[in-house]
């Protein structure tokens, strides 16, 4: 089974079966009939990439209701923390921080149910990231979360001084005072 269920309910770690030989290696990154033999059914309808230097820290972003997004994360070369908050209202882990690295050695990759904000910091010179989305990008339910709230306490792995976060990012709101309309 290439899917690991974490303790949050919905929220899974993927990891393919990859075929090393000397010439190099292959592995289907998805496809959907493998996804839907573990029961795991959704469309994707966009892929989104960037690319980031050590020290960046996007997010923790998400998309309100009825625009929010299914994610399935992964990095194509260096190396990211993952990170995610539970935000839907009535789960047994609302406000939870879930973390792990994803990278172009290990091929993990993590799925997002909708409901989560989701960032991530860059732990190598450089890294590119792939996201599939399960919705379109739709600008006037963009939410996020700060990265640094205190209530959350997300270790981001990055030293402070080291840290390159978009202004937008700063002045986001802290968990206490999120909007958020995700039901569980």
């Amino acid at each position: 089974m290439p899917f690991t269920p974490t303790e949050f309910p919905g929220l899974l770690i993927y990891e393919p079966r990859v075929f090393n030989d000397d010439r190099g290696y292959f592995f289907e990154s998805y496809n959907e009939n493998t996804f839907l033999a573990d029961g795991v059914a959704m469309k994707f309808v966009q892929d989104n990439q960037a690319r980031s230097t050590y020290g960046v820290i996007r997010g923790l972003h998400f998309q309100l209701a009825p625009h929010a997004q299914t994610k399935l994360i992964r990095s194509l070369s260096g190396s990211i923390l993952d990170v995610v908050i539970d935000l839907r209202k009535g789960s047994p882990k609302y406000g939870k921080v879930f973390s792990i690295e994803l990278s172009a050695e290990n091929k993990k990759q993590l799925l997002v149910p909708k409901g989560f904000a989701h960032g991530y910091s860059v732990l190598t010179e450089t890294a590119e990231v792939l996201y599939k989305c399960d919705a379109f990008y739709h600008k006037e339910s963009e939410g996020g979360l700060l990265f640094n709230d205190p209530a959350l306490a997300i270790d981001w792995q990055i030293p402070t001084d080291k840290a390159l976060v978009a202004a937008k990012d700063l002045i986001l709101p802290g968990l206490s005072s999120v909007v958020r309309n995700f039901i569980f």
